[in-house]
């Protein structure tokens, strides 16, 4: 089986078929709304230190079991040439501008939030039919909740940002990695952070235009097609 250090090498080899395609398009297509709350998260890979509290703070402050993850940070070696360098990678659901996920629900269950652009799961509606997560291209950012039978996902920690606290991964980052807030806002840190980074989404070829944006991230890295569910092959 080809390991991921080995797919990011040949990839890495491949590197001159691709073309560096910043996310700068499809940050201004969605501040196109001015006037418009915006919620989405930067996460900066220079700062991320592979801790793992995020992935802690997030099970403890939604309940979930522990081998149920809302979010998780990949860790594997990459190659760049002939160097190698460890790559944190924190994933979540992207909560995309054209959410794959949201027209297949039968129950209409799985919504895109007008007041906040949160994709959510309403697990009073949500019939566990697993729609949602076949139709999602980032495998692994759903999973069936073992006590509710219904589908579960990252939601921003809502029952937090509706009360303008930090989501708990945000909250906990030793890094200070994660940064969170409303795009639209010129004076928000994650405005700010956007407007002065090159920033990445991952497999912008899916063109669901995701709202989880990535600094340090190169272009091969992000064409990967990763999951919260791969095994690490390096561990701090």
């Amino acid at each position: 089986m080809l390991d991921r250090r080995k797919a990011l090498k040949l990839l890495s080899a491949g590197a001159a078929a691709f073309t560096f395609v910043s996310a700068q398009g499809s940050l201004s297509s969605i501040r196109k709304e001015k006037n418009k709350k915006h919620l989405a998260m930067a996460i900066d890979l220079r700062r991320c230190n592979g801790c793992k509290a995020c992935v802690t703070s997030c099970g403890v402050e939604n309940g979930n079991e522990p081998d149920e993850h809302r979010t998780q940070v990949v860790q594997v070696v990459a190659e760049s040439g002939d160097k190698q360098h460890a790559l944190n990678l924190p994933l979540l659901c992207n909560h995309c501008e054209e959410p794959a996920c949201t027209p297949l629900c039968p129950t209409g269950a799985t919504f895109k939030r007008e007041e906040d652009g949160i994709v959510v799961v309403d697990s009073t509606v949500c019939v566990g039919c697993n729609y949602c997560a076949m139709a999602c291209p980032y495998t692994g950012v759903r999973f069936t909740n073992s006590k509710t039978s219904t589908i579960d996902k990252c939601n921003f920690c809502i029952h937090r940002t509706t009360r303008n606290l930090l989501p708990a991964c945000v909250e906990s980052c030793t890094g200070a990695a994660r940064i969170f807030g409303d795009v639209n806002n010129p004076d928000s840190q994650i405005s700010k952070f956007l407007d002065e980074n090159e920033v990445m989404v991952l497999q912008s070829d899916k063109n669901t235009r995701p709202n989880v944006f990535y600094v340090g991230l190169s272009q091969e890295e992000a064409d990967q097609p990763y999951t919260l569910h791969i095994e690490n092959t390096w561990q701090r």
